[in-house]
């Protein structure tokens, strides 16, 4: 039996159910240590909603947050070193080396990505067999991209009223993990 999916409507407004929290973003003005603690609180907010939770933002922890982001950036290391040697190597094909470096950030890194918030170890950022749940489930990922698409845009042109800033941040990743915990997890 599969889970209800979030509608597009619960994704734009979540930010907003606890707007004290968007204030959190502020953490990003301290070099280095407010970066891995909005890091980790990134971290904890797709952990929610991989659990279904898509009530509101949760409450900031510093110190379990600048922990988390701390450990989880130095975690992802060899995943990137590794992602960005793929995209160069798929990007020395001419035209197809574009399609292809699109398919590889569209379809594989955000699975991964979120299995890694997930799982918090380096294993599970190389666990391929999770792109299964993409792949068997396409037509719901492309929706679940495409809302993502579309609430950055949203969430892009707010940025002139300055809330899009931290609503975009905290709110990219609630359709995809919400595939994740539907289809992958």
């Amino acid at each position: 039996m599969k889970k209800d999916s979030i509608k597009f409507g619960s994704g734009f407004k979540y930010p907003f159910k606890r707007a004290a929290g968007l204030l959190n973003i502020l953490w990003a003005l301290i070099p280095i240590i407010g970066w891995f603690a909005l890091y980790g609180y990134c971290i904890n907010i797709v952990k929610h909603f991989i659990k279904g939770d898509f009530k509101q933002l949760p409450k900031f922890d510093f110190s379990n947050n600048i922990g988390l982001g701390f450990f989880m950036f130095f975690k992802s290391i060899p995943f990137f070193i590794v992602l960005t040697i793929a995209y160069i190597v798929v990007g020395i094909i001419p035209f197809l080396g574009v399609l292809g470096n699109m398919f590889i950030a569209i379809f594989i890194a955000p699975i991964l990505i979120i299995n890694f918030y997930n799982k918090e170890t380096v294993a599970s950022l190389f666990e391929f067999s999770k792109l299964e749940g993409v792949f068997n489930n396409m037509g719901e990922y492309v929706i679940a991209v495409l809302k993502t698409l579309a609430l950055r845009i949203i969430f892009g042109i707010m940025i002139l009223v300055l809330v899009g800033i931290p609503a975009g941040i905290f709110a990219r990743n609630i359709f995809l993990s919400d595939f994740y915990r539907k289809y992958v997890k």
